[in-house]
């Protein structure tokens, strides 16, 4: 099944916007396909292609309503430290579609063996590790999305904390979220992972059983954040935007 990438274009002359057009038709036709992103589109855009040279990519840039999590791909002089890739005119609009293709069409895909015989992982460069700790598979899941719809695509899932102390010896993460009503001894884990070296940027815990003690109990943990359930969508959203 494919999976449709939505990409928020900012600026380009009529000529690129053509190019650009034709690039997204192709793609209908291959396992990840990109097309341009709109408000009436049914999810956040996943990244955004910006012409720095364009009076509409000042604008983007400095509103405060723009992701700050969400991958740029820069054409033109000028682009901010943030940006993700950068490309000079005349485009090359295949090295582009490579790039996009290293970030969403690849991740986490195996490849060949190395010369160790050990199975590799592609992890495009600037793409950020998330582990959700939750024993219910429909929660995983709804989280895994609204992970990706800030921008965060890189997602292992695992169900106790057993599984979860095997993964984190072999990965490091930037953002962990955590359930505490339903593993054995989670706080156990939270604040071993609020101190953990390297850092872990970002702990987030869930609960069902929200109440000031819990809160305070995240709080002195140093967690980022305490999610609710059942879960608010906008809220979700704002917190993994700020992760």
């Amino acid at each position: 099944m494919s999976s449709t990438v939505f990409v928020k274009v900012v600026g380009f002359r009529d000529v690129e916007r053509h190019a650009l057009n034709t690039l997204f038709r192709v793609s209908a036709e291959q396992p990840t396909c990109y097309a341009l992103w709109t408000p009436e589109a049914p999810v956040m855009p996943h990244i955004a292609l910006i012409d720095v040279e364009s009076y509409e990519a000042g604008m983007t840039l400095a509103s405060p309503g723009l992701n700050r999590n969400l991958k740029l791909i820069c054409v033109g002089e000028g682009a901010p430290e943030r940006a993700w890739r950068v490309f000079p005119r005349p485009i090359n609009w295949k090295a582009i579609l490579h790039c996009m293709d290293l970030l969403f069409a690849q991740v986490g895909v195996d490849i060949d063996l190395d010369p160790d015989g050990q199975s590799t992982t592609i992890i495009p460069p600037g793409v950020r590790q998330s582990l959700i700790i939750e024993p219910t598979r429909d929660d995983r899941l709804y989280l895994r999305a609204r992970l990706s719809l800030a921008g965060l695509i890189d997602v292992d899932e695992v169900e106790s904390v057993p599984q979860a102390q095997k993964k984190l010896r072999e990965r490091h993460y930037d953002v962990v979220i955590v359930n505490v009503d339903m593993l054995d001894d989670p706080w156990a884990l939270v604040e071993r992972l609020t101190v953990a070296h390297p850092p872990i940027g970002s702990v987030v815990v869930t609960t069902a059983n929200r109440s000031w003690a819990m809160h305070e109990r995240a709080e002195q943990s140093g967690c980022r954040a305490l999610l609710d359930k059942p879960y608010d969508p906008g809220h979700l959203y704002r917190v993994f935007q700020m992760v």
